[in-house]
């Protein structure tokens, strides 16, 4: 019989180590909701808190909070938020029926009226499942494209 993993609260400046497979994880940070960061990350071993703060942010997107919740992200550690994520980047949303509409979106709700240049490199408005996070983490070391993150790509 497998234990469940245990229940958790999402509480900001929570730090979830996030297995990638049988041997390796890395690890990511709650930010305000709906946001998480990713560190840039892959051991096979656990690393102490300072070390996973001071790693390089890969990205940052909005997840479901049942990736925490639900104890597949474990939770390792919390620290207060540092200034880095005081001002987090804006995601864009592009007019499925008018291709050529953009918005730039921020994480206080404003909406503004953007060109497709202005919206080149950033996240698209989307709330990933823990699952697609997981793939793109792992396709991101293992060098290759991730089938979520080129979908959400903007569309011509």
């Amino acid at each position: 019989m497998t234990d469940k993993p245990k229940r958790q609260r999402r509480i900001v400046g929570s730090i979830v180590r996030i297995a990638l497979d049988e041997k390796n994880h890395t690890y990511g940070r709650v930010l305000p909701a709906p946001l998480f960061a990713f560190y840039d990350l892959l051991t096979a071993v656990d690393l102490p808190t300072e070390q996973v703060l001071a790693a390089k942010i890969l990205f940052q997107i909005s997840v479901m909070n049942s990736a925490v919740t639900s104890g597949r992200w474990a939770v390792i550690g919390k620290k207060p938020l540092e200034n880095v994520f005081s001002n987090p980047p804006p995601h864009f949303k592009q007019d499925i029926f008018h291709k050529d509409r953009f918005w730039l979106v921020y994480n206080d709700g404003r909406e503004v009226v953007a060109s497709k240049h202005d919206c080149a490199g950033l996240e698209r408005s989307a709330v990933w499942d823990a699952e697609h996070v997981e793939d793109r983490l792992r396709d991101h070391y293992d060098g290759i494209p991730n089938k979520w993150f080129e979908s959400l790509k903007i569309k011509d």
